[in-house]
């Protein structure tokens, strides 16, 4: 472990116990929209964790709606008028949601690598309920997330100097994974709080290293 320059996390089921969160944010804003068209969507959230809102709302407006009642006239609008809906929503229950534990102690063992945030959730939202929640100053790597793409941030950030090679990833989705695999990143599946129910068949499957939470990484770092 002690190798790592960069340590990169996401936020949502691995720094935040937040992935429940925005679950029902989701459902409380589309609660008008056909019932089976937002079971849908949900069950396409929670299968596509670590993809941004931008993406998944316009593929529930765009894909999945039509399928169960009239297209909207105007489906511009209505994005971004659920795009702040989600915000206002979502935000509020962030704030008081639940810490990884033992952030600090694995700061200290950790002091020389730089942590970096890489996130689906969207950037100033992130950058707020990080500020507020005390936890902005432990990533001096940074804290990045949608609208930009997760890939194009670590390649962005790698060119700015702010992530070095060699790295390791923390993250609980199929596309977390995904997109360590195509940098040549270290993965690590954490557990917890993660919403894919199939990750331990996927993770011996791909012979992915899981993890329950962030602060095993302290037995790991004391063990090397």
């Amino acid at each position: 472990m002690k190798k790592y320059k960069s340590i990169i996390f996401d936020c949502d089921g691995v720094i935040l116990n937040s992935n429940k969160i925005k679950t029902a944010s989701f459902r409380k804003i589309l609660k008008n929209f056909d019932a089976r068209a937002v079971q849908e969507f949900i069950d396409y959230h929670e299968n596509n964790g670590g993809l941004s809102r931008y993406i998944k709302l316009d593929y529930f407006l765009n894909t999945i709606l039509p399928q169960y009642s009239e297209i909207p006239l105007n489906k511009k609008n209505m994005l971004l008028n659920l795009l702040q809906d989600y915000g206002n929503v979502c935000k509020k229950s962030l704030i008081n949601s639940e810490v990884a534990k033992n952030l600090e102690k694995l700061k200290s063992i950790t002091k020389k690598i730089p942590w970096t945030i890489v996130s689906g959730g969207d950037q100033k939202e992130l950058r707020d309920v990080f500020t507020k929640k005390n936890l902005y100053n432990y990533f001096q790597g940074g804290i990045f997330g949608s609208p930009d793409k997760k890939i194009d941030i670590i390649q962005r950030e790698e060119k700015f100097g702010l992530i070095n090679y060699p790295a390791i990833y923390l993250g609980d989705s199929k596309l977390d994974y995904d997109v360590a695999k195509n940098l040549n990143i270290d993965f690590l599946f954490v557990t917890q709080w993660t919403d894919f129910k199939e990750y331990n068949s996927y993770c011996k499957e791909n012979s992915i290293e899981m993890i329950n939470s962030v602060s095993d990484l302290i037995a790991i770092f004391q063990a090397n």
